[in-house]
Formats: C-alpha cells, structure tokens, sequence
C-alpha cells in the first residue's frame, strides 16, 4: 500500500475523529506502548521441552500442521519473526516447561533459576521482558487433582513446583528491571458428580495460602479461573467465583481468560466489577467456540468488549494483557500475527471512543444521543488510523504482512 495514500486517509481520519474530540495521535502513542505478552505456546504446540508430549490434563491442542518448533532455538526464532512483522511493545510469556534442561530430565518440584538463565538473556539481548506460568498439567502426577488434592504427597509436589516457579519468576523481574507477572492456572476438576466440593477448595484455599506467603518483590501472582477443562467438565475447583474471593480477600491478580467462560458471555461484564476488589487484572485474550478450545483471538465484539470496558475504567495501569490460544490448524505465525492485531485493534477502537462526550450525554440523561453516537463510532475511519500506526512503526500495512508469512513458511518452517 502506497506510504501517500496511507498519510492521506490517516489525515482525514484525524480530522474526522477530532471534530468528535478524540485526538488520534495521543491514541497511537498510547497503543505504542501498551505492552502484549506473547505465549510462547503457540510456537509448538504446548509440548514444551520437558517430555516432548502433547498437553493433556483439562486441554487439548488440535491439528498438525506442519513447522511446529522443536526446540528452543527455534520457539525464539519463531518468537523473533513474530515480532519484526508487529508494530507495538511486547513481553514473552513462559510456561515452567519451556526451561533448557541441558538434555536431563528436571522434574517439576526441582526447577530452578537456572534453567531459565538463558531465556533472561535472550530476553534481554532483544529488547523485550518475561512473564511466567506454573505448568501443573501433562504430568504423571497431574491426574485430576493438583493443589487440590488430599494426597499430601502430590499436593506438596505440586506447591514446591509453584513455590519454585514464583522465585524464578522473581530473578525474571529483577533482571529486567520489571515486575514479571507469574500466572496459576490448575485443572483440578472431575469428570462426573463430586460430594466433595467444599473439601477440595479448602484444600486449594490452603495451598494457595502457602505458596503466596513468600514475599518476592520482582514479579506479582495472578490466579487464572476456568469454567471446565476436558475430561473435567463436571466440576472445576479454581472457578470464577473461587478465584473472584479469594484475589479479593488476599488482594491478589485475577487473571480473566476470554476463552475460559460460555461462548455467549461477555466477559467484559466481569471488569467493572473485579477492578472495585482487586488491585490488578490480567488478561489472557482467547476465543471460545462451543467450549474451552483457545481458537485464535480475532477483532469481535467480545474482544472489542473487554477492552472497551478496561480503557472506559481509566484501568490500563492496572490491566495486563497476554495472548493465550493454540491453534495447531493454521500457520502458527500468522496465527500470532492474527490474534495480536485483533488485540491491537480493539485497543484502538476503545481509545478511540469520544468518552467526553459520551459521558456528558449520559450524565444528562440523553439515552437518544448516546446510543446514536455509539453506532456513528462504528464506521468511523478506525482502519485508516491502525494503517498509519503500522506504517509509523515500518512494518507491514494491512494484508501485506500474509506473503511475510509465507515466504518465512517456505523458508524456514518447511524445512523442519
């Protein structure tokens, strides 16, 4: 697209939406550095490098298609390639099991800081910060219950690993000179009726209470709910409403994941609320279809939605967002590029929005005015502004990025 033409639209797009009060370069230099947590796991698959096995434990991942990373080298360099085609600022995100291991078999309960050294450096070398996971599935000892469960034997294997993988998370933040935010996501469930409901969430209730007493001042825990996980549909016992009191209470990060919840809830509803009681939020952007399946994140109005909601609360100092989805059927490249400029968008859609003026017809009163408003933003010249903002940061505008990555397919990928 030509670089005139693309200026052209942008200036009369500026025009446009400054007759409305909105200032459309504020908006691109707020969008520049609203930092996007890559998930590593979309490079391969969730296999990791600790067994070389497909996840399992309450989720799935589906297709085959073919370039999936096989190492670490190859997560970095997808990871690399992701990011020269992206305009913005942007984190890593780690699970536990994305450690370099050194070809040995580390178990869990054994992790240590310097499994990961390499990834702070590679951090570092390239411009950009980590976040981190726990990783309690796709283990001999995950079984159905993790933290939740009354063995103490496994319970304790399970709450050495999470202890351990907060102080790593630690040295992350300390390297980088940044709070490195570690999620907790378990999918300790049951397949059928349970009678023992309350038990196991006292369980959780108590290991949480260990694990997080630890004060490590470099990175901040988040705690990720989820409706069900597969083979696990009946009863999860890190629900919305579990993890909803207990970050309350113990002034914790609540961690909302758009794909963990009914495809026709908006989970946008859940922010205003969770913000009055917690002191930050993360958000692992997904999208559900029919149930938990991670699809890629696309620029729809529950994503519009969320982030509406989030830049409406003057909350973005206090929102973290992630990607979090696999999609094994697709390109995994163009899957991240995909699901990061639906991110993007809805972010500028959202900074977008004349809130002065909105707000005004809505302390005054003026349903009409308000609602007709709304829909006017709908085709106002948005597209023009996020032209601009890639060809500001010279990458590719519009479609273009797609032979990018194609060309990196037949070069790289296919080769694997």
């Amino acid at each position: 697209m030509k670089t005139e033409i693309i200026e052209k639209n942008y200036a009369i797009a500026k025009e446009r939406y400054a007759a409305l009060g909105v200032d459309t370069d504020k908006a691109l230099s707020q969008l520049q550095n609203i930092p996007i947590s890559l998930h590593c796991w979309q490079t391969d698959d969730v296999v990791g490098f600790e067994r070389n096995v497909a996840a399992s434990g309450g989720i799935q991942t589906t297709g085959n298609y073919p370039g999936r990373a096989r190492n670490v080298d190859e997560v970095r360099e997808d990871l690399l390639k992701v990011i020269s085609l992206l305009g913005g600022t942007f984190r890593v995100n780690l699970h536990e099991t994305y450690g370099e291991f050194g070809g040995q078999f580390v178990d869990r309960d054994q992790v240590e800081v310097k499994h990961f050294q390499g990834w702070i450096d590679w951090a570092k070398a390239h411009g950009v910060k980590l976040d981190f996971n726990s990783t309690s599935f796709s283990h001999p000892k995950s079984g159905y219950l993790t933290l939740a469960n009354p063995d103490k034997e496994i319970r304790d294997f399970w709450i050495e690993h999470t202890k351990r993988c907060r102080r790593i998370a630690d040295a992350m933040g300390k390297a980088q000179g940044d709070p490195c935010i570690m999620n907790i996501w378990i999918h300790d469930g049951s397949k059928d009726i349970t009678v023992e409901r309350l038990r196991y969430r006292q369980i959780l209730k108590d290991s949480l209470d260990d694990i997080l007493s630890e004060d490590l001042p470099h990175m901040k825990s988040c705690l990720e709910a989820k409706l069900f996980g597969i083979g696990l549909e009946a009863y999860t016992v890190g629900s919305h409403d579990f993890y909803a009191a207990y970050c309350a209470k113990n002034n914790v990060i609540y961690t909302l994941d758009t794909g963990h919840y009914e495809p026709t809830e908006d989970v946008s509803n859940m922010v205003s609320s969770l913000l009055l009681f917690v002191p930050e939020l993360m958000l692992h952007v997904s999208r559900p279809m029919h149930w938990d399946s991670d699809h890629v994140t696309l620029f729809d109005d529950n994503t519009k939605n969320l982030f509406s909601e989030v830049v409406r609360a003057g909350a973005l100092d206090r929102t973290h967002i992630g990607l979090d989805y696999f999609d094994a059927s697709i390109n995994r490249i163009g899957a991240y590029i995909i699901g990061v400029r639906a991110a993007q968008k809805a972010l500028l859609s959202a900074l977008l929005e004349p809130l002065t003026t909105l707000r005004k017809y809505e302390d005054n009163g003026q349903g009409f005015e308000r609602l007709a408003l709304l829909e006017e933003c709908k085709t106002l010249p948005f597209g023009a502004v996020y032209d601009y903002f890639n060809l500001k940061n010279n990458i590719p505008v519009g479609e273009e990025y797609i032979p990018e990555v194609e060309r990196y397919e037949k070069e790289v990928l296919s080769k694997r």
